[in-house]
């Protein structure tokens, strides 16, 4: 938000400097991001007339001045046309320097000499364009600063709000917070409206179809305008905050938004059909041409200022090049309303759409004020254009909407601010602040805050303004009380950190990906049609449509990480994530969120270096940490199911982790396909496991055995067995003997090929003998061993080589 210091003085008075001032706004919460005083270091820059015009003689487009500044009379060059001789004109003198870091210099141009330079508005930085140099009115005392002389020396401060303070987004608004901590008294504008006799209904009308959208429009009919430049006095002050003047009625459109906040727009109402206003929503796809000449597609959600046949405006945002101000125009239909925040909001957004009158509509501007500001710019419409301003004006305001009385404690303020201030005081600043405040039979308050303080909804908010007009920096520094707890992790938050550890000692990295997905993320995985996967959590308001959705499995995010790497040539990678994933729950708002760990490895096992092998991950690789997790968390009866768990799996070469009947995770190697549509040219190995699962297997107490004092004794089985017979069989054959003895069971040789029967697999097998009452005799262990070769040739039908 613009203001200048001269402006905010015109309604509350005030002796502070312009630095004091921006001090004071800060304080109050309205931060001074930036100060510029208007005109300082342009003394330079003088009132003078000139005397004579001539010629250059060495160039047809230059002339040749001489100009007299009152205390000396000097030549000067020009190359501007639009003066004459008698002229008052802005001279920089020599040593001036001028916006842009220009400093005006004694110089010869085409032979002659040249003492100065005649300024136009836009070398002096008072407009963006001119056609030629600044002609003053005469009269002007010679010699006097132009700043001073024109009344243009003022400070222009920027102000950063806050989006809920929409009520400082006008000049009167920061007046009325300068006031109130002053303690003064804001003088509004006056307004001086002539009305004629003809009553405005019979000149226009007004319907609104969506009360919810704009449950308040008012309009007024100025016939008989004459739109021409405006005046001096209305251009400076547009410009002096940045604006640009266009004619008498659309700058009086603006200085009205600006000066009270309420955005206004002017129809041609001689192009308006039947000289009617309808407010309604617009229709999908219907086509709309706003005032800077883009065709605007609409949708269902966009609200619309139409006439009997056509939309003419685009609610609070911009009107259409269909109704615009033009030079023939003689009669207006001029519009102040209230539109819903969120709906101006929502097209301004959706549109890229961002103009000063939806910056204040989509904050919320006062809607008690919106008869007031259309009653000022009607007033200085027939003041400027000559219009004839009708009888009354069309208020349709449907279900009147007044401020809530809000119950306040000022007790409950003093603590939460942390101060003690009586009572009278706390209400002289509510008071100050326009508020209207009743007394309870408790001893509370009741405090109704003003129409346009949209943001006073909570007795919060009445603390919050207290603190401001007191002031932050009287609040006393105290340091905080902190009370030390001894703060023990939960078990699940042991675990959590085990898992962690175990894996980085297993050479694995950590990542964590956001929590939200692509849509298309299912398909990529190949995961089925009625898989629960699919069933995503979409985002209300998304970013991107990549992360549009929750993620349902880490999965994705892993592999795109490894792909990410790999293309930036990490070739070699160990990476794992431990989150949440965000499962949908039926008969409930609140997705389930269990805990997941997923890692994936590619590359070589070791990396690169002269004593290693460079040989690559294989599935065993991943499935040896899986073991080796699973038995530090000591999870029991662990089973690896040969299958292929889920479809983004390499088929025979994945399984399941089974922990009894229980499913915990799977690990396998990636499937083709789904390595292809990640962007990966070399195999993946993954593993998956449902933390909360093996929370719920864990024990929680070990059992450790001493070892036996006694020695040991080793037995080998060289056998052959069926192919598709797994290994875990044969091992569960020995145990099944219930043999005591048997401590340690190894598999240290397995072979196909040459010499073995098709069909068959050469599996070798160490067995380890020791008790814990005795030492074995060789009778004894061969016995036993003799057993348990029996047992393995008649229960897993293998014979023994």
């Amino acid at each position: 938000m613009n203001v200048t210091y001269n402006w905010l003085k015109e309604f509350v008075d005030f002796d502070l400097t312009p630095d004091q001032l921006a001090d004071l706004l800060t304080m109050l919460g309205l931060e001074v991001e930036r100060m510029e005083k208007l005109g300082e270091g342009m003394d330079d820059v003088v009132v003078a007339v000139v005397e004579e015009k001539r010629q250059h003689p060495n160039a047809d487009k230059l002339s040749l001045c001489r100009v007299n500044n009152g205390t000396e009379v000097l030549d000067v060059v020009c190359g501007a046309q639009n003066f004459k001789q008698g002229d008052t004109v802005a001279l920089a003198k020599i040593g001036a320097t001028l916006p842009g870091d220009f400093k005006i210099k004694r110089s010869k141009i085409r032979g002659e000499e040249s003492c100065g330079m005649l300024c136009s508005e836009k070398e002096l930085g008072l407009a963006a364009e001119s056609a030629g140099i600044m002609v003053l009115n005469a009269g002007l005392t010679l010699g006097t600063p132009v700043f001073a002389a024109l009344g243009l020396k003022d400070t222009l401060f920027e102000i950063g709000l806050t989006p809920n303070r929409a009520d400082c987004l006008s000049v009167v608004g920061v007046a009325r917070e300068i006031a109130a901590k002053l303690g003064k008294k804001v003088r509004c504008p006056e307004i001086a409206l002539n009305e004629a006799v003809e009553p405005v209904d019979k000149s226009i009308s007004v319907t609104i179809e969506d009360a919810e959208y704009c449950p308040r429009y008012a309009a007024r009919y100025l016939g008989g305008c004459r739109i021409a430049p405006s005046p001096e006095w209305l251009v400076k002050r547009l410009n002096a905050i940045g604006v640009r003047s266009i004619n008498n009625v659309v700058d009086v459109t603006n200085l009205v938004m600006m000066e009270l906040g309420q955005p206004l727009h002017a129809f041609d109402c001689d192009r308006l059909a039947r000289q009617r206003i309808v407010v309604r929503r617009a229709g999908d796809g219907e086509l709309f041409t706003t005032l800077d000449s883009q065709q605007r597609i609409l949708s269902g959600d966009d609200l619309v200022i139409c006439d009997a046949e056509r939309p003419v405006a685009l609610a609070g945002i911009m009107g259409g090049e269909n109704s615009e101000i033009a030079d023939t125009t003689t009669n207006i239909l001029l519009e102040s309303a209230w539109f819903l925040p969120s709906a101006i909001r929502k097209t301004s957004k959706r549109l890229g759409l961002h103009t000063e009158s939806s910056h204040r509509f989509e904050r919320g501007v006062d809607i008690g004020g919106v008869t007031r500001a259309l009653d000022r710019a009607a007033a200085l419409i027939g003041e400027l254009a000559g219009g004839r301003v009708a009888k009354g004006c069309l208020d349709v305001y449907p279900g009147k909407r007044e401020p809530a009385a809000i119950p306040f404690r000022p007790e409950r303020a003093n603590a939460l601010i942390g101060i003690e201030l009586p009572h009278e005081e706390i209400i002289a600043i509510l008071e100050r602040l326009e508020c209207a405040v009743g007394k309870l039979s408790t001893g509370a308050l009741t405090v109704t805050p003003p129409s346009y303080r949209i943001d006073i909804e909570r007795e919060v908010d009445l603390v919050e303004e207290i603190a401001r007009m007191n002031g932050f920096d009287r609040i006393p520094a105290t340091l905080p009380r902190a009370q030390v707890v001894s703060d023990r992790p939960t078990r699940h938050q042991q675990m959590e950190k085990s898992v962690r550890d175990a894996l980085v000692e297993h050479g694995m990295n950590e990542i964590i990906n956001f929590s939200f997905t692509a849509p298309g993320a299912a398909d990529k995985l190949l995961l089925a049609a009625d898989d629960p996967r699919r069933s995503t959590i979409r985002l209300a308001n998304p970013l991107v449509d990549e992360q549009s959705v929750m993620r349902t499995t880490l999965l994705p995010g892993v592999l795109e990480t490894v792909a990410r790497n790999v293309s930036f040539r990490s070739l070699d990678l160990k990476l794992f994530e431990m989150r949440r994933v965000y499962l949908p729950s039926q008969g409930d708002d609140m997705p389930r969120e269990p805990l997941y760990v997923v890692g994936a490895l590619t590359g070589s096992r070791d990396g690169l270096g002269w004593s290693r092998t460079n040989e690559p991950v294989d599935f065993y690789d991943a499935k040896g940490i899986m073991e080796n997790l699973l038995d530090l968390l000591g999870v029991g009866n662990v089973k690896w199911v040969a299958d292929t768990p889920d479809p983004f799996y390499h088929p025979g070469k994945s399984c399941s982790i089974m922990a009894g009947r229980e499913r915990i995770g799977s690990v396998g190697e990636l499937h083709p396909t789904v390595q292809e549509n990640f962007g990966l040219d070399k195999p993946v190995y993954c593993f998956e496991l449902d933390f909360e699962k093996v929370l719920i297997l864990t024990r929680q107490k070990r059992t450790i055995s001493a070892p036996s004092r006694f020695p040991d004794s080793t037995r080998d089985i060289a056998m052959l067995a069926p192919v598709e017979l797994p290994v875990e069989k044969i091992i569960e054959c020995i145990h099944g003997v219930k043999a005591k003895e048997v401590e340690k069971i190894d598999i240290f040789d397995l072979y196909l090929g040459n010499g073995i029967p098709e069909g068959c697999k050469s599996v070798a097998i160490r067995i380890r003998y020791r008790s814990y009452e005795r030492t074995l005799t060789d009778d004894e262990i061969g016995k036993l061993h003799g057993k348990i070769v029996d047992t393995l040739v008649n229960k897993v039908k293998v014979s023994i080589r």
